[in-house]
């Protein structure tokens, strides 16, 4: 708490500094804004529910990947290595098929769930955002359950919805165990939903700075250190299962160049037009998702077409982080970087207007990084000499950065995504910040808010 004045009670606050005098000149500690306590007191028992959701969001990160792992192992036979191969080295027929009977499937579990457990919530965003970040522990496992059960089958949404929404459930749970404030309560829920994000990526940094950035809107000392800790403790745990390595692994460092310099400028402007356009699409397509029984017919069919699509490009099915690995080393041709940045958005967007229920953040930045490669193969027809992959690192940072709303997020992320990009950071911030500024002023939503549900909906 901030008090105000030039009283001793300038040094009481929750909890209590070890130093009771203030310094010479008698200013407060407090005057200095990031430091500044908020409603969310971090007394000992707030500190034990941060760690205990970490430990929960870590394990619930391991649980679901194991549901997505044997998902793809059913499906397509996957074991190790790249899903996309998987994919591609079955039928034409065996794609379509599949992705059709994870429709049907998909159908009848969202059906259920949504119509009988209708009254709890859901929506981590919302809820945060809009609410008191209460979430229904029931339809936040259910829900994210089905989500990696057809991902794993094809359906081109990303997988961190699932433990984003489980680690903010289990902070949810834990605030009412332990009888935390309101405040408290909210903070810890948007902690357990960075985490989630850190856990099933090995990105404790990026979860943290995703929980201040997107889901909080706040850099200050109170909300930082338990996103942090939180963080850093799903990460941890999840190491149980999943790899301590980088989620894309062998990216070259690339070198900053004044071709690359030259070019992020250019494709700042070009990123910005497209994701303001790819944002509304989203809009667009959650307001007008299938709902109630129409699901049956919606779902089965939207992933039949994308089944189908899936015949000539398998790279689309899934979240298409394979997608992105690919354009990040470089490997493919402009025609196909061309085909996939254009193709990756319609198929997503299809399959959540059908009435299924993912995240966007994977399939954005692949879009992002196809775009980058594109662009960058465009580019050095004209200004020969640096790699492809180094254009598409830059290309995805700004399209999530943008896309989210969130450039520190964006660009921290996919450092740490890639254990790459720190020679090339000065291009990457150069389109970031292009990028984000022109969706800000242009139109101003991201991958969140545009997928909120009508008022009348909640």
């Amino acid at each position: 708490m901030k008090h105000k004045g030039n009283g001793e009670n300038e040094r009481i606050r929750i909890p209590p500094p070890v130093l009771k005098k203030r310094i010479a000149s008698g200013r407060g500690a407090m005057e200095q804004p990031n430091v500044t306590q908020e409603e969310a007191a971090l007394t000992p028992t707030f500190w034990l529910a941060v760690v205990l959701t970490g430990v929960a969001t870590g394990l619930f990160g391991d649980f679901l990947m194991w549901i997505l792992a044997q998902s793809e192992r059913v499906a397509f036979n996957f074991h190790s290595g790249s899903y996309q191969r998987a994919v591609a080295s079955t039928s034409g027929l065996h794609r379509v098929v599949t992705l059709f009977f994870a429709g049907v499937l998909g159908a009848v579990m969202w059906y259920f769930i949504r119509r009988y457990l209708k009254h709890e919530s859901a929506e981590i965003d919302d809820s945060l955002w809009n609410g008191d970040g209460e979430l229904g522990i029931r339809r936040s496992f259910f829900t994210s359950i089905a989500s990696e059960i057809v991902i794993g089958m094809g359906a081109s949404i990303g997988r961190e919805a699932a433990p984003k929404l489980m680690g903010g459930a289990s902070g949810s749970v834990f605030s009412h165990w332990l009888k935390l404030s309101p405040a408290q309560k909210r903070l810890l829920v948007a902690c357990g939903g960075g985490a989630g994000l850190a856990a099933v990526y090995n990105v404790p940094l990026g979860g943290a700075i995703f929980t201040a950035e997107v889901l909080l809107g706040s850099f200050a000392l109170p909300t930082v250190l338990p996103a942090l800790a939180c963080s850093l403790v799903a990460t941890l745990v999840a190491w149980i299962y999943l790899p301590s390595t980088a989620t894309y692994r062998d990216i070259p460092s690339y070198r900053f160049s004044e071709s690359l310099m030259i070019w992020s400028l250019f494709a700042g402007v070009v990123i910005g037009l497209l994701a303001v356009v790819y944002v509304r699409l989203i809009g667009w397509c959650s307001n007008y998702r299938a709902k109630g029984a129409s699901i049956f017919w919606t779902m089965p069919l939207g992933f039949l077409v994308v089944g189908v699509i899936g015949i000539w490009y398998p790279q689309l099915f899934g979240n298409g982080k394979d997608m992105a690995h690919e354009a990040f080393l470089g490997a493919g041709g402009i025609g196909l970087f061309f085909a996939l940045f254009a193709l990756k958005p319609l198929v997503t967007t299809l399959t959540l207007g059908s009435g299924a229920s993912g995240g966007l953040f994977t399939p954005f930045l692949a879009t992002g990084a196809m775009l980058g490669a594109f662009l960058g193969a465009a580019w050095v027809h004209l200004w020969p000499g640096t790699p492809v992959g180094a254009f598409a690192l830059v290309g995805a940072a700004a399209m999530i950065g943008a896309s989210m709303q969130a450039p520190l997020a964006g660009l921290v992320l996919v450092v740490e995504l890639s254990h790459s990009g720190l020679p090339i950071m000065i291009p990457m911030m150069a389109a970031t910040l292009i990028a984000t500024f022109l969706v800000r002023h242009i139109d101003g939503y991201s991958i969140y808010s545009a997928r909120l549900p009508r008022r009348s909906d909640n």
